[in-house]
């Protein structure tokens, strides 16, 4: 029943998305985003550089990070951490970037959706102690996750008490932790939300220094930095320089839209780190 439900929804979510005005997180909204993702996604390498006129209209982050992710992560064997359940959707396991490697997630809590029957591993762990031994991974991948670690998890991700915390830096520990665990010449995958430096409660927004701390804590060898930008007419390439006063609409807080219908970040920083 469950999955007749989501298949239902699947396909008349995004419908009544459209005709309803395409409002961030109104009905059919996650509907709508997951089949412009699933599109981009299976049309080939995604070019940053020439985004189609109105991209990503009035979606989150999510559309930008997720064909930025698949178009740099090589294809063949290998293990693969995905720090956060990013990736814990069936038509993110599908893609043929990940056919032949080996997926690890672990994440805070159990979900509701669980892989295991195509042989995804879980832990449910703290990303500052993860239980994997030095240079296990080929490839970690952690979007837009780092920003709640240190912050008040408990709003929505668990209900564990001792995750109400307020530490800015806490990213840092999960950054080393990722450098330890990945290989030599391995590959972090990462994402934040970009801009003014403001702390939400539940997560936080990056600036230029924090993301430098964040690169001086992986210390890696060679790197591309790749910022988007959210604007009226959709997402675009950007800069640290055309970010850096960015903010974020947080739909838990705010009562209303902005004139952009912005539905989450205004900018996100995509890192590729190699070890």
């Amino acid at each position: 029943m469950r999955s007749f439900l989501r298949w239902g929804y699947d396909v008349v979510g995004p419908v009544i998305y459209r005709l309803t005005g395409r409002r961030p997180w109104s009905f059919g909204y996650t509907a709508y985003k997951r089949q412009k993702i699933a599109e981009c996604i299976s049309q080939g390498p995604f070019d940053s550089a020439r985004m189609p006129a109105g991209y990503g209209i009035r979606l989150d982050e999510r559309i930008v990070e997720y064909p930025w992710f698949f178009s740099r992560l090589p294809t063949g064997p290998g293990a693969l951490l995905d720090a956060g359940s990013i990736l814990n959707y069936a038509f993110l396991l599908n893609h043929s970037r990940l056919d032949s490697k080996r997926v690890f997630i672990s994440t805070l809590a159990p979900e509701a959706e669980c892989f295991w029957s195509r042989s995804v591993s879980y832990v449910f762990e703290d990303l500052r102690k993860t239980c994997y031994r030095d240079g296990f991974f080929n490839w970690v991948v952690s979007l837009s996750t780092i920003e709640h670690i240190g912050m008040d998890n408990t709003m929505l991700y668990t209900a564990d008490a001792s995750k109400r915390e307020s530490d800015r830096d806490a990213y840092l520990q999960a950054v080393a932790e990722f450098a330890r665990v990945l290989k030599p010449g391995g590959t972090l995958y990462l994402s934040v939300p970009f801009g003014a430096s403001r702390d939400h409660g539940w997560f936080q927004i990056f600036d230029a220094p924090m993301v430098d701390h964040l690169i001086e804590a992986f210390r890696p060898t060679r790197m591309t930095e790749t910022h988007f930008r959210y604007q009226p007419d959709g997402w675009v390439l950007s800069s640290r320089e055309q970010s850096r006063d960015a903010t974020y609409f947080d739909i838990h807080q705010n009562r209303g839209f902005d004139s952009d219908f912005a539905a989450a970040s205004r900018a996100v920083v995509c890192l590729e780190l190699v070890k």
